[in-house]
């Protein structure tokens, strides 16, 4: 897309285009009521449910009459309306407004007739055999249930009472499910954002709700309702403009967060194209830990599909950490050439030594251009997946080669010994005019660990490190959520992650690391790591003592030992070591 590209320290503005917003229009499932077996023949009625100003009415205890009657009188029309509500609670049908009658004086309200939810028929024009969709079940079936009243001075009378119904009526328990008893209240409304805005799904929210009243049956309102309010709260944030208050969230967490990064493109109508942003945190972590960096896309994303790109690494506590993160409006090599180089200014120029990506041509294209030092690895676990894609027939037709493929990847130490496995796999398993696997060859040293292990990669080999940030986000992000949504939802989740950290510094300094060895430099190591840290050098401390060295030859100050495990002359490796011992 055409897009202008707008700086953190720019001014900018947005002119969002205007959307066209339909009138909410709620929806529910036409088999909602789970009903108790006596009230199968029962259905809701085709009224919305009230989610914007909803009160649940629970009838009260009161000395007065439980049932209307004619003549009754009332102060209000409300007052009416809530009675014959509650009446209609207890008795096990739900009611609406049907009729009303203005005054020829005044024009002033004068008469209403409230109805029981199945008076009437459906109009002929719903029951068009032209649908889309299966046609819900009949909810009016001509009920004849009525409370009239009408205005007399300053009072509401009872005009007209009419108790028979032409269906089975619920239980008083079973009545809370029916549209006319459902509604979300403000407290309820409340919850529902602060829940929904942390990243908790509407069965959750429910779940909470319903705790909350001491059960499902005292919520006075079912999911669809949540999503349904939810729903009204998007379409109000679309008609402000996403885009406008994704960059007005921008601009307002650089005044509170001077390190605070970011860059936006848009087109000419306000629509957001790509997006990156990194805090200060962030941007600090990485002058420390960015020697390696995982870059991976995922489809963990929001309502326009946009992939989520993070930048992530490992801490001093082998703890994943964000570098930054970015929402792309496509996956070509200009993108990610645009993504890299703005990245590349937020963390001042620096270029990570090693960074792993899954094999992707355009990301490919776009580090070879501007990360020309940086060794580029890639993701070992993807590239392992596509085996039994492509090598399918030799699956099937060899039991071994699986246990064989598996030893000369994982299990060859030296890129000769990985050479000399190769060699005999293409000759065993009738490989030499696979072409795809032949491609792969010619890419080995991006990633398989014989030819990786001189390079630094801080325990990574996978980019894991970013999928499982993605699977995390996903307890704070769902596909329905706005981009504006989006990024408040992770700066919540960066936010877990960092007390997460400062848990395990607390624990690195209130605790004693058990010993192994009687090694001095155990001891040494235990007051300088990290917990984690540590536990990795000391298993490398503990398993060396399977080895031993031999000096075999001295050249200047370069020095050569022969390495073998205790017990055994082969295989033998040559390990050299510059300067003093």
């Amino acid at each position: 897309m055409d897009g202008t590209q707008y700086f953190a320290e720019n001014l900018w503005e947005v002119n969002p285009g205007k959307n066209l917003v339909k009138e909410p229009i709620y929806t529910v499932d036409s088999d909602e009521l789970e009903a108790e077996s006596e009230d199968v023949q029962c259905d809701v009625n085709e009224d919305s449910v009230n989610v914007e100003d909803g009160v649940n009415v629970i009838p009260s205890s009161s000395s007065g009459p439980l049932e209307p009657f004619i003549g009754m009188v009332f102060e209000e029309v409300e007052d009416a309306q809530a009675f014959y509500k509650a009446y209609a609670r207890r008795q096990g049908f739900a009611i609406r407004t049907n009729h009303t009658r203005l005054s020829k004086d005044d024009k002033t309200l004068c008469a209403v007739d409230y109805v029981c939810t199945r008076e009437g028929f459906r109009r002929v024009s719903r029951k068009d055999t032209d649908r889309i969709v299966p046609e819900p079940a009949e909810t009016k079936i001509g009920c004849k249930a009525i409370m009239g009243i009408k205005k007399d001075g300053e009072k509401w009378i009872v005009t007209k009472f009419v108790v028979g119904h032409n269906h089975i009526l619920l239980t008083t328990r079973s009545t809370s499910f029916l549209r006319g008893h459902r509604g979300v209240t403000k407290v309820q409304k409340n919850l529902i954002m602060t829940l929904n805005e942390s990243g908790v799904p509407t069965m959750k929210i429910m779940s909470v709700l319903s705790k909350d009243a001491g059960g499902e049956f005292n919520v006075g309102c079912i999911g669809k309702d949540v999503e349904n309010y939810l729903g009204t709260k998007r379409r109000k944030i679309f008609e402000e403009g996403d885009a406008q208050r994704l960059y007005s969230y921008f601009l307002d967490r650089q005044l509170r967060e001077p390190g605070f990064v970011f860059s936006m493109q848009v087109d000419k109508d306000g629509c957001i194209g790509s997006c990156f942003w990194a805090d200060a945190r962030s941007r600090a972590a990485y002058q420390y830990f960015g020697d390696v960096v995982t870059f991976d896309a995922t489809y963990l994303t929001n309502i326009y599909k946009l992939p989520f790109i993070p930048f992530s690494g490992v801490n001093h506590h082998h703890q994943t950490i964000m570098f930054g993160c970015a929402l792309l409006i496509n996956e070509t090599a200009e993108s990610y050439t645009w993504l890299l180089r703005i990245w590349q200014e937020a963390m001042l120029g620096r270029a990570p030594s090693t960074i792993i990506t899954d094999d992707d041509k355009a990301m490919a294209k776009a580090i070879i251009e501007l990360l020309p030092n940086t060794t580029h690895r890639l993701c070992l676990w993807h590239i392992l997946q596509k085996f039994p894609e492509h090598l399918a027939h030799v699956y099937n037709k060899f039991p071994d080669f699986q246990k064989d493929f598996h030893h000369f990847i994982h299990e060859t130490i030296t890129t000769d010994e990985f050479e000399q496995e190769w060699a005999l796999i293409v000759v065993k398993y009738e490989l030499g005019e696979n072409t795809w696997l032949q491609n792969l060859y010619s890419r080995w040293d991006m990633w398989v660990p014989a030819y990786l292990r001189s390079i630094f990669c801080a325990g990574m080999s996978t980019t894991q490190r970013s999928e499982s940030m993605n699977k995390f986000f996903k307890d704070y992000v769902r596909s329905s959520t706005l981009v504006s949504d989006f990024v408040h939802q992770y700066e919540k989740a960066i936010d877990a992650r960092y007390f997460k950290e400062k848990e395990k510094d607390v624990r690195t300094k209130s605790t004693r690391a058990i010993m192994k060895t009687p090694f001095k430099i155990e001891e040494e190591a235990a007051t300088i790591y990290t917990r984690k840290s540590f536990m990795i050098f000391q298993d490398e401390l503990f398993n060396s003592l399977r080895y031993q060295a031999k000096k075999l030859y001295v050249s200047g100050e370069v020095k050569t030992y022969g390495v073998t495990v205790h017990g055994k002359e082969t295989p033998l490796y040559h390990v050299t070591l510059s300067g003093d011992e």
